[in-house]
């Protein structure tokens, strides 16, 4: 468990900021982009938390708990720089999590209609946050692979990521009235 007793500690002060193992480097570096970036879709997921229990149920919620949790994982993941035999070997996000994911995306995707057309983010609030939370999730992705082709990074963070990205997309459907209420792309239709 994390214990902190002090919030600040002026050592970003000129710029950097220390890794997981301890490296200084550049705030403004690729793998703080990354991490800071899912931090970003885990404050958004927050606030869809703040209506998703009336839109979609404690169901919906629980989910979104569980998201929050993993994406604190993630962070950690990319925090720490992937190296051969670890001291102390660091929290990876594994392929469970991945899988639960998938097994959500099923179960939720099998209530509702196949698409006939793209959706535009809206409906509920907690669908609208959704799929503001599923954009910032994709920025996160894009950071997280320029990162892989500069780095190691866990294959299973990458996988994971991406595979977010899909369950908020059919999560703000099925809270969407199960899509009844999904806002449809109308191509043209303002010509």
């Amino acid at each position: 468990m994390v214990r902190l007793t002090r919030i600040y500690t002026r050592g970003g002060d000129r710029g950097q900021t220390s890794l997981g193992d301890g490296t200084r480097i550049a705030k403004h570096s690729a793998r703080p982009a990354a991490y800071g970036t899912v931090d970003e879709a885990n404050a958004v997921i927050g606030v869809a938390r703040l209506t998703a229990a009336a839109d979609g149920g404690a169901e919906t919620d629980a989910m979104l708990a569980r998201i929050q949790n993993d994406l604190f994982d993630l962070g950690a993941d990319l925090c720490t720089p992937e190296q051969p035999d670890p001291k102390y070997p660091p929290l990876r996000v594994t392929a469970a999590q991945v899988t639960r994911l998938e097994a959500e995306i099923d179960a939720l995707n099998a209530a509702l209609a196949p698409l006939d057309s793209f959706i535009l983010p809206g409906g509920k609030p907690t669908a609208a946050q959704l799929h503001l939370a599923r954009t910032v999730v994709r920025r996160a992705e894009r950071e997280i692979t320029a990162l892989a082709e500069a780095e190691p990074v866990n294959p299973e963070a990458v996988r994971y990521v991406n595979r977010l990205s899909d369950h908020l997309f059919v999560l703000s459907r099925w809270v969407n009235d199960r899509g009844a209420g999904d806002v449809l792309w109308v191509p043209g239709g303002n010509r």
